[in-house]
């Protein structure tokens, strides 16, 4: 009787192990969004685009990417407490079936606690999800060497198993190229913060 052979057993258990982290790496999936769907995209002074016209803001770039009606909902100054306190209205003014949640840099610039600033995140995604509204979280960074959003985005994240987008706005923001002072982007890096979420929608299935 042939011996049985001890690469099987690994073998199977690295082909286990390899689809293990593949499923986990996925991002959390979104429904399609219909061609007569309103995303909206909340936020400060990132999403309002200022630093740019208003036709080359994040919002209105990525709205023609995708083929949607993207609402430009973002207040220059806005910390995530008046965030939350406006969220409601502007839903009920622009009721969308996607939210784009971008919030928290003014929270950093004025340096308020990191734990109020997750909490008030934490509480516009339960508001959108009370109203069957799903949500794609985008990090926002700290100013400083690194420019990277705070950890408690990606906590979050997996929290309520949204997609997250965790580089793009520091990424932008590390370029002088792509700024049109110390904290907003220009017209380009807009554009390329656009291209980044348009990305993410395709990988979650939203569109």
């Amino acid at each position: 009787m042939p011996p049985r052979s001890s690469a099987r057993p690994i073998l199977w258990w690295l082909i286990a192990c390899i689809s293990l982290v593949a499923g986990c790496s996925k991002s959390p999936r979104l429904a399609a969004l219909p061609a007569d769907a309103t995303v909206l995209a909340f936020g400060d002074s990132l999403t309002f685009g200022t630093g740019a016209n208003e036709s080359e803001s994040y919002p209105a770039v990525l709205g023609r990417i995708v083929g949607r009606k993207v609402v430009r909902a973002g207040v220059p100054g806005e910390v995530s407490g008046d965030g939350l306190a406006r969220l409601p209205e502007t839903l009920d003014e622009h009721p969308p079936r996607l939210l784009l949640l971008l919030h928290g840099g003014n929270d950093f610039l004025r340096k308020l606690p990191r734990s109020q600033t997750a909490d008030n995140v934490r509480a516009m995604i339960r508001l959108a999800r009370s109203r069957n509204i799903e949500v794609v979280l985008i990090g926002t960074p700290e100013p400083g060497f690194t420019v990277t959003p705070p950890e408690f985005y990606g906590e979050i994240a997996k929290e309520f198993r949204v997609p997250y987008e965790d580089s793009i706005v520091g990424s932008v923001l590390r370029n002088p190229a792509h700024k049109s002072d110390p904290i907003h982007p220009n017209a380009a890096g807009y554009r390329l913060i656009a291209e980044r979420v348009a990305e993410l929608l395709r990988k979650s299935g939203a569109i």
